[in-house]
């Protein structure tokens, strides 16, 4: 059945990748409607800094959309793009091909109110020593509430590939703890892949895909891709709310989903009970994980609480694995919940039988025109293939090389409240399927005269 699936995924990918339904918007309310309603302004420029850039665009103050007259790549030279005004929305889907990419550096999201859309983050070791102080995220919410993060790709951190985080007591009480870090966060339809194991983090190996902090609420993950990281996708900390509906975690290495309050880290604060409500999703191990490896792990000493439904979990050969399992000899519970403990209604949800082949067509920054280390990622997950990787040079040429292309933003053109394009064609947008293929390839599957 399995392997069924499989195949029938690859042929939709072949066939449907790029398709015009990309905006897979959920019918519940939005946790914001970002800078809707506020004023253009248009990023001109791919420097990372400096009058009519994408730094001087999210610094400005009041609502505001961010349009791109200029698409490539902005190399941010080992820096962090930081977001901190409120009333924000970031329209990457308006670049003229082959969108933004932000290259060595990632984004640190401390603002409320903010949608970021169809960027594309590599950050990579950029040749920095082992044991280094280049430790960045590709994207984290750093406190940040009421924002929506879709339709991205991240890859190659060196910390986390896409977090909600923040600091894990603030006040007196839970209240406070929840209301001072990162709360009311939307991931959806984005691929964050192949964090870097042993590249610059401090701590050694590091290829993590999502952290959600100590007491963090309100996050929710629909329809993500985690892809070729060793553990995190996602590691629920101590009295977190999560809710994961329609994801994929394709070759995590040594833990998937996993949850673990840690007395270390809470010592002098009482505990409280996280939650994990998962519905739909799916689990595929690949080159990388390990044998036997659970869907859910539970660490540490606080307790979680857990509704499952429709979740599916099997090794690289789709033989079914386990959907709980633990490491650490504590005294953590998991208690087990008969009804979800974060309401899914809205969400469209997919039988998770059905999910792969759904949400390869459409994960992703741009998927009606995909940047190649994209369609090589979701190309080798449909096919069982790809590793967990120390560097983005072992890939391929690492940073990609880009034109820069310029076309004019016409705000006649565009439905300013959802950001779509009244035409139904999005800028760069190609038909038929999105293959990486050589010369060679492309010579043998090319029309005879």
């Amino acid at each position: 059945m399995m392997n069924w699936l499989r195949n029938l995924a690859i042929v939709a990918i072949l066939f449907h990748l790029i398709g015009a339904d990309i905006a897979l918007a959920a019918d519940r309310a939005d946790p914001t409607r970002g800078g809707a309603g506020g004023r253009i302004i248009r990023v001109t420029t791919l420097a990372k800094d400096g009058p009519g850039s994408l730094k001087a665009a999210v610094d400005a103050k009041g609502p505001r959309i961010v349009v791109f007259e200029v698409g490539g790549v902005i190399d941010m030279e080992r820096s962090v793009l930081t977001i901190a005004e409120p009333y924000l929305t970031i329209a990457g889907q308006t670049a003229p091909s082959p969108g933004i990419t932000l290259i060595r550096g990632g984004i640190d999201l401390k603002g409320h109110d903010v949608i970021v859309s169809h960027l594309r983050v590599m950050t990579g070791a950029d040749g920095q020593p082992h044991f280094s102080d280049w430790e960045a995220d590709a994207l984290s919410t750093v406190a940040a509430h009421n924002v929506i993060v879709e339709h991205c790709s991240f890859l190659w951190a060196i910390d986390e590939n896409m977090s909600a985080s923040g600091p894990r007591f603030t006040g007196a009480d839970v209240r406070a703890w929840r209301a001072g870090t990162s709360h009311d966060i939307l991931f959806r339809e984005n691929l964050a892949a192949e964090g870097l194991a042993n590249a610059s983090h401090p701590k050694g190996e590091h290829s993590k895909g999502t952290l959600v902090h100590d007491n963090a609420t309100g996050i929710t993950f629909y329809r993500n891709v985690w892809a070729h990281n060793v553990e995190r996708a996602p590691l629920v900390k101590g009295g977190a709310q999560v809710l994961m509906v329609n994801n994929m975690i394709y070759n995590p290495g040594r833990r998937a989903v996993h949850y673990n309050l840690m007395n270390l880290e809470w010592a002098g604060h009482a505990y409280v009970t996280g939650e994990i409500t998962a519905i739909g999703n799916v689990m595929r191990g690949g080159n990388d994980t390990d044998a036997g490896l659970p869907f859910l792990m539970l660490g540490g000493d606080g307790d979680l609480a857990y509704y499952g439904h429709d979740n599916i979990a099997v090794d690289r050969h789709g033989a079914p694995l386990p959907m709980f399992g633990r490491y650490g000899v504590t005294g953590a519970r998991l208690i087990t919940a008969d009804a979800p403990l974060a309401s899914p209604a809205g969400l469209a949800v997919l039988p998770a039988a059905a999910l792969e082949t759904d949400l390869l067509r459409t994960v992703g920054a741009r998927p009606w025109d995909r940047a190649a280390d994209d369609i090589r990622i979701l190309f080798f997950i449909a096919e069982g293939r790809g590793d967990i990787i120390d560097d983005e040079h072992q890939v391929g040429r690492g940073y990609p090389q880009l034109a820069a292309t310029r076309a004019a933003f016409d705000p006649a053109a565009w439905n300013l409240d959802d950001m779509t394009p009244r035409a139904g064609i999005y800028p760069g947008q190609v038909a038929g399927a999105q293959e990486a293929l050589s010369a060679r390839d492309k010579a043998m599957r090319a029309e005879p005269k």
